[in-house]
């Protein structure tokens, strides 16, 4: 039997996770993270998630804690945030809560207090063994969520356990409602938990960030337009450009907050043969060749080849010699050290610069790096 700290983010995932594991006899504890401390009114961050966490684990008969990352939270993944825009990229929040917090942060707390493992409600699986684990897609292909999980390496897989991998989100659903828990028809949340539904981002940036207005130009320099907040334009954008006539819609295909300017062109402008990723990290050891690349957490995959300009720090602690110290380096720790160039097979839409791409060969990640 192994101590487990299960994560319980007030979904019926999670609380699923912490059924199967109760149920195939480990010594579990619920945990929710309190993370952000401000306004909010969707995500996994509510009021009203951490009281439905609470409650589940009244209701499984597991002893439950809160552990408050608020501070953390908002130097890892608030501020930079905030940063991304100023500099006119596109950042995933996300996946760094996941890098610095919930795989990151959180393991470490875990094993400070003697647990064995660490287990999120998660649709996705750990595979393999020794130093070679890989997170792979789960068994919803609907629901996957390997992307969000793409920057994990050896330390976390090694203690981590994915118990609704393998399960449908019908089936996840099933379990809840014969085990009678209150989140068997709760909705799913895929907000970011900071941006309220009501006020949106530019509510969230303007107290935080300046904004300037923009000029919009053709592919060829010509001005054709204006936005009120440069900062707020991403690439690929197409709405609220307020680019009115034309024959065919026009999209952003690149934003330079220095000079305060977004080119926009028509659908054909967006493709692009390669792109460059930086901060990469590598679940095991570096994998050049061919790979699939998925762009965002809903996308499909596209065939790709990997040339790896520098592969950034082994994931294994090593001495001076080279010999084998026996640690692995957490996600945070790893994050901002390789740089590859990704050709496409067939060109791709441009990937928004700051967002995460996840590299798979077959069902298995193999690594991701952020765009530039």
């Amino acid at each position: 039997m192994s101590r487990v700290l299960v994560g319980l983010s007030g979904g019926v995932d999670s609380s699923v996770a912490a059924v199967l594991l109760r149920d195939a006899g480990h010594d579990v504890v619920g945990v929710t993270m309190r993370l952000w401390g401000g306004e909010g009114d969707q995500g996994c961050c509510s009021v009203s998630d951490v009281d439905d966490a609470r409650r589940v684990a009244q209701q499984l008969d597991i002893d439950f804690a809160v552990f408050d990352f608020s501070d953390a939270f908002d130097r890892q993944v608030v501020e930079p945030y905030v940063a991304e825009h100023g500099a006119g990229r596109t950042p995933n929040p996300c996946v760094e809560c996941n890098r610095h917090l919930k795989f990151d942060r959180l393991l470490r707390r875990a094993e400070a207090l003697g647990f064995d493992a660490v287990a999120t409600g998660h649709h996705a699986r750990v595979v393999g063994d020794g130093p070679h684990r890989r997170v792979a897609r789960g068994a919803d292909a609907a629901k996957d969520q390997s992307y969000v999980l793409a920057m994990l390496t050896q330390p976390v897989l090694e203690h981590l356990l994915l118990p609704i991998g393998e399960l449908t989100k019908e089936q996840v659903r099933t379990v809840a409602t014969a085990a009678g828990l209150r989140t068997a028809a709760k909705p799913d949340s895929q907000d970011v938990c900071f941006i309220t539904a009501a006020d949106g981002r530019r509510r969230f940036l303007e107290p935080r960030l300046a904004l300037h207005p923009g000029t919009l130009v053709d592919t060829g320099g010509t001005a054709v337009g204006s936005v009120d907040a440069i900062e707020l334009v991403t690439v690929g954008q197409r709405k609220g450009l307020g680019l009115e006539g034309g024959d065919a819609p026009r999209y952003v295909i690149d934003v330079d907050v220095a000079r305060r300017q977004a080119v926009v062109g028509r659908r054909d402008d967006l493709d692009a043969a390669t792109v460059g990723l930086e901060s990469v990290v590598w679940s095991a050891e570096p994998v050049g060749g061919a790979v699939l690349a998925q762009t965002s957490a809903h996308g499909t995959a596209s065939r790709a080849t990997v040339d790896i300009e520098d592969p950034g720090r082994s994931g294994l602690v090593v001495d001076g010699g080279g010999a084998a110290l026996g640690r692995w380096l957490t996600p945070g720790e790893l994050a901002g050290t390789g740089r590859v160039r990704l050709r496409w097979d067939v060109p791709q839409r441009r990937v928004a610069p700051g967002q995460t791409v996840a590299l798979y060969r077959a069902d298995r990640v193999v690594g991701c790096g952020i765009a530039v």
